[in-house]
């Protein structure tokens, strides 16, 4: 995963800067060339004045010194046919000028910048500047490099953010798959630190979750089967009873011995499944202040955007309460879900926690149409979806040895309050069986 990624972002960066610095290193070649060309036509203009009113030998010394400073090819061409500065050959563009237009055009040599002067008695003069290749190119080569330069450093950069990006996203990744495998051999105490991004954190709740009921439902199969065994004994008894009754010695002593056989059975069975040896249970009790400013965080990005204004009053923490945390977080969760589901967006609502009474007391409330009478029942639900959100909260609220109060908002809309009780101080000790058989 991570190498394609990294393939991803080089392949998208690289497209990038190519649509970035094709065009621009098109334009500075024209910069350059631009700026060789109005440098060229400056000296040209310089000697306007000069060509229009001098003799010849103040022309030939004007432009000699104006080549010998600026290292360009400076010609004038005199109406008599005389040519000053640097001998080149007339031009085309040399011969429109003189009847008197001046232009810039492109030469063998580079480029060449024409002007004419007029109102010298003589006729028109022509003033010709050139500009060689390697001026019109200066500093490009240069210019190309750093571009080009710049370029692979952000490729490169590029390429570390999401070697680290991806990062982010393999190690929780490959925690979920590791603890995925272990809760698979049956390493039900097994559990994974939330980490990544938000929906990767989720998911390993998800799955912390799901090992914990995972847990629950085999310890109550295993009291089931227990139940289910111990309940075989008073059969048994009466069996033991009736041997004991019978006349023949041999008879009785026979059925007994079987009775007694099949009681070591059931009682082996009942130790098996209610001793089987099980990873140790998570906690029992959370941070209620800590998972209310969590799932609300959570859920306030999903407010923003169907434009809904958040409420959050939350008391200091810690706040414990006796329900694990993953119970308490999907309690938060279907509350905060259900004031979704059930208002048009836009809806404000508030969430608050406060301990009142020696409880933790956490009360969501919202504008909206309100809730029916019958919203607490299982399974009851006026909006189509599975009515299971408000069961969850009152269930996890039972467990932490509070209850679940539906209200009317003040300003019209539900209330929900949810009184959570604090954690059972932990046992010292764990109670086994007695190693005799036990009464039936």
């Amino acid at each position: 995963m991570r190498a394609r990624l990294a393939l991803l972002v080089a392949a998208v960066s690289v497209l990038i800067l190519l649509a970035f610095l094709v065009p621009l290193a098109l334009l500075v070649r024209t910069v350059a060339e631009d700026r060789a060309t109005v440098r060229a036509t400056a000296d040209a203009q310089s000697l306007v004045p000069v060509v229009g009113t001098a003799d010849e030998a103040t022309i030939r010394l004007t432009v000699e010194q104006l080549a010998a400073e600026s290292g360009r090819p400076v010609s004038v061409y005199l109406p008599d046919g005389t040519v000053l500065g640097t001998p080149v050959p007339r031009t085309p563009a040399v011969a429109l000028a003189a009847r008197g237009q001046s232009l810039t055009g492109e030469s063998a040599s580079g480029r060449e910048v024409v002007i004419a002067v007029q109102g010298r008695p003589d006729g028109t003069g022509v003033i010709r500047v050139g500009v060689p290749r390697d001026q019109l190119t200066a500093g490009v080569t240069r210019a190309w490099l750093v571009l080009a330069l710049l370029g692979f450093l952000l490729v490169l950069i590029g390429l570390v953010v999401a070697d680290r990006l991806a990062r982010t996203l393999v190690r929780p990744i490959g925690a979920l798959s590791a603890v995925s495998h272990r809760l698979a051999n049956a390493e039900l105490d097994a559990r994974v630190t939330p980490s990544g991004p938000p929906e990767l954190r989720e998911v390993a709740r998800a799955l912390n979750h799901l090992a914990g009921r995972i847990q629950e439902l085999l310890v109550q199969e295993r009291e089931q089967v227990a139940d289910l065994s111990h309940r075989l004994r008073t059969p048994l008894t009466a069996l033991r009873l009736e041997a004991e009754s019978l006349r023949d010695p041999e008879d009785a002593a026979r059925i007994t011995g079987a009775v007694d056989g099949l009681e070591r059975a059931v009682t082996g069975l009942i130790r098996q499944a209610r001793w089987r040896q099980t990873p140790a249970a998570g906690p029992a009790d959370a941070d209620a202040a800590e998972v209310v400013g969590d799932r609300v965080a959570f859920w306030s990005v999903l407010a923003e955007d169907t434009g809904r204004s958040v409420t959050l009053d939350l008391a200091p923490g810690p706040m414990p309460v006796g329900v694990p945390a993953d119970e308490l977080t999907a309690a938060v969760d279907a509350l905060l879900g259900n004031v979704f589901a059930h208002t048009p967006d836009g809806t404000a609502f508030s969430v608050r926690l406060a301990c009142e009474g020696g409880q933790t007391v956490l009360t969501v409330a919202d504008r909206g149409p309100g809730l029916p009478a019958d919203a607490v029942r299982r399974g009851a639900s006026a909006a189509g979806s599975t009515g299971l959100g408000l069961d969850i909260v009152r269930r996890a609220a039972q467990a932490a040895g509070g209850r679940l109060e539906l209200r009317t908002a003040p300003g019209g809309g539900a209330e929900v309050r949810v009184l959570l009780g604090p954690p059972p101080a932990r046992p010292g000790a764990t109670a086994t069986l007695p190693a005799q058989a036990p009464d039936a």
